[in-house]
């Protein structure tokens, strides 16, 4: 397929995505139109499209497991029990920083993103009422803690990257540690600029729900890592088929909420319900390009700005993240689309894998995105005030993408 029917399906999906087509829908229906366009004939252009959707069946399967974990964290108030613990470990004095790690926690745990800060974000108002802290301040943390723990997670991201570069979910977890850092040290610093009046703070009624123990909260995300972490730590490869259900069906057990195992197993598909239908429309988006000369295209236009293919594969996870606005979509795109072309360029698999993993934090919060309009009303923002954040979001996003490639260019 010729180039120009890579860029058009590109166009195309961005332009459905825009005019508010989900995104599976979105990538499917530009996937399709750029493969015509491109000169090939219907079957073929089917053929390219299903050959690409196959592509992501192991991602959808480990996806699907994902979703046990982050449904037993949800729903049996296990991720509202560490979220607090941590804040009270903090204090007052650090109220700001505790949002953040509170937020990068529950994140690296399982739990989705934009979850974790809807989880947060109610403590989090009542915190701010008291402290004379303003929402911008508090989302801000959020979203940076997030954005931090989105890259050390066992999220739909990373298995993801994982999957397409062909490198242990666990290593990819480990790889982005040092981001992450760097990524929640620069989010304090920004919001810390955010504190003083709000005049728009709604007034939050709290409603205490029950919650378990802490110390029992924190079995099933940390079994799961645990069996994750077992391949480095002890040389047995557990794959995250196995480890993310393994770790919350003990977490359940401990938690004595074994009768509401099927509860949680209904939320956790409801939840990757959505992202499954997503990577399905990625992978037939990247099935077309892929069989294209536009990752080639590319990665030379880029050699000859004098760039060098460690830059690169942060700049298309950026690039991916801000069409799609979403990490996952991002992630999952640009690495099938560019994975291949950045090994061969002489980027190793874990290398890549991470870099473009952490290029999909820049952009991945624009408006075109739910992320963004999720965020909002977890504080009761309107659009416009929302806006406002986005430039400080985007700093956070290149800080740990530029630390990632850093790290790998530089030193390994």
């Amino acid at each position: 397929m010729n180039t120009f029917g890579a860029i058009a399906a590109f166009l195309l999906a961005v332009v459905f995505i825009l005019r508010n087509v989900p995104v599976g829908y979105g990538m499917m229906g530009g996937a399709f139109i750029g493969a015509l366009l491109g000169g090939v004939s219907i079957d073929e252009a089917v053929r390219l499209m299903i050959d690409g959707a196959k592509e992501m069946t192991p991602s959808i399967l480990r996806v699907l497991a994902a979703g046990v974990l982050a449904g037993v964290l949800m729903q049996s108030g296990a991720a509202v029990a560490i979220a607090e613990k941590l804040m009270q470990a903090c204090g007052e004095k650090y109220a700001l920083f505790s949002l953040c790690v509170a937020a990068m926690m529950l994140t690296a745990c399982g739990v989705f993103v934009d979850v974790a800060i809807m989880t947060i974000a109610p403590v989090a108002l009542a915190m701010a009422h008291r402290l004379d802290v303003s929402r911008f301040a508090i989302l801000l943390a959020l979203i940076g803690g997030g954005k931090a723990g989105n890259i050390i997670s066992p999220n739909p991201n990373t298995i993801a990257a994982a999957e397409a570069f062909h490198v242990p979910l666990s290593s990819l977890m480990m790889a982005g540690i040092a981001p992450a850092v760097i990524g929640l040290f620069v989010t304090y610093q920004l919001a810390k600029r955010w504190r003083g009046d709000d005049k728009h703070m709604p007034k939050i009624e709290t409603v205490e729900k029950e919650t378990p123990p802490w110390q029992k909260a924190i079995v099933a995300p940390g079994v799961a890592i645990i069996l994750l972490l077992s391949r480095p730590l002890f040389g047995v490869s557990i794959d995250p088929l196995i480890a993310l259900p393994t770790g919350a069906v003990i977490g359940v057990i401990v938690m004595n909420k074994t009768r509401e195992l099927n509860v949680f197993l209904r939320v956790g598909m409801e939840k990757m319900s959505g992202v499954v239908f997503m990577l399905l429309g990625t992978g037939t988006l990247a099935g077309v390009i892929a069989n294209s000369a536009l990752h080639q295209t590319f990665m030379h236009m880029l050699e000859s700005l004098g760039f060098p293919p460690y830059v690169m594969a942060s700049l298309a996870g950026a690039l991916l993240s801000g069409i799609t606005a979403s990490t996952t979509a991002g992630t999952a795109v640009a690495s099938h689309v560019f994975g291949k072309a950045l090994v061969e360029a002489g980027v190793p698999s874990l290398a890549g894998a991470a870099m473009v993993h952490a290029g999909a934090t820049v952009l991945d919060h624009l408006p075109h995105g739910s992320f963004f309009h999720i965020t909002a009303a977890s504080v009761h923002m309107s659009t416009k005030e929302r806006l406002t954040l986005l430039p400080y979001e985007t700093l956070i996003g290149i800080a740990i993408a530029t630390t990632c490639t850093v790290i790998f260019y530089l030193f390994l």
